[in-house]
């Protein structure tokens, strides 16, 4: 059973999400939280596998939530809602630590596969979707303070197939680009994100960009 915190400032948002999930097997909602700052003491708690958060929400917003609850030892997976056209905080939760975001009206079965997915460990973004989100975003993000080779311990191999991740591929895409098996290349991605001390793919290719491995538009 995944135990779902959900996370809005408006409760008939929670109250929708809450019918939705509960009536999904292998889902519960085991609590909900008006604001950050109350996320995160919930999570604290414990009992908490995924939490579904808002990203406008007063005291803590959903960025500052996660980045609090991802610094929390063995932290339950962040999966954000946002309305994408308006939210360029989004993004910024992807950095903080979250599993991936959604839009607020993305249909119920999108959600719910979306939940699987980040509690069994994979990102919610798609490749090709984070190319776009990177397209879009970077040129209006700080650039870090220091640019260190952050990929000095990557193996030629592992630093061709971050280049891919960053480019928008699938597995499967650079299994074919390479030549090598789908079960090579997730060993490959498993490794980079270790020796990357990253949660997830999307993580990686945010590194990457911001790095300088990979430019946009390359």
């Amino acid at each position: 059973m995944i135990r779902v915190l959900l996370v809005d400032d408006q409760e008939l948002v929670r109250s929708g999400l809450r019918m939705v999930l509960d009536t999904q097997d292998g889902l519960t909602v085991v609590d909900e939280a008006g604001d950050g700052l109350a996320a995160v003491e919930r999570v604290r708690a414990g009992g908490v596998d995924v939490v579904v958060m808002d990203v406008r929400m007063p005291r803590l917003d959903g960025v500052g939530a996660t980045e609090r609850i991802a610094a929390l030892p063995d932290p339950p997976r962040v999966l954000l809602l946002t309305t994408f056209d308006l939210d360029e905080y989004a993004f910024a939760g992807l950095r903080a630590g979250a599993a991936g975001f959604l839009l607020k009206d993305v249909p119920t079965a999108e959600l719910v596969s979306a939940i699987r997915a980040v509690h069994d460990g994979d990102a919610v973004v798609a490749p090709s979707t984070t190319r776009r989100l990177l397209d879009r975003f970077l040129p209006h993000l700080p650039a870090p303070e220091t640019a260190p080779d952050a990929f000095a311990d990557l193996t030629a191999r592992e630093r061709e197939v971050l280049v891919l991740l960053a480019n928008g591929l699938s597995n499967a895409e650079i299994s074919e680009a390479l030549f090598l098996s789908e079960g090579t290349v997730k060993t490959h991605v498993s490794r980079v994100l270790t020796k990357l001390g990253v949660r997830d793919r999307v993580q990686a290719v945010v590194l990457a960009y911001q790095s300088g491995l990979v430019g946009l538009g390359k």
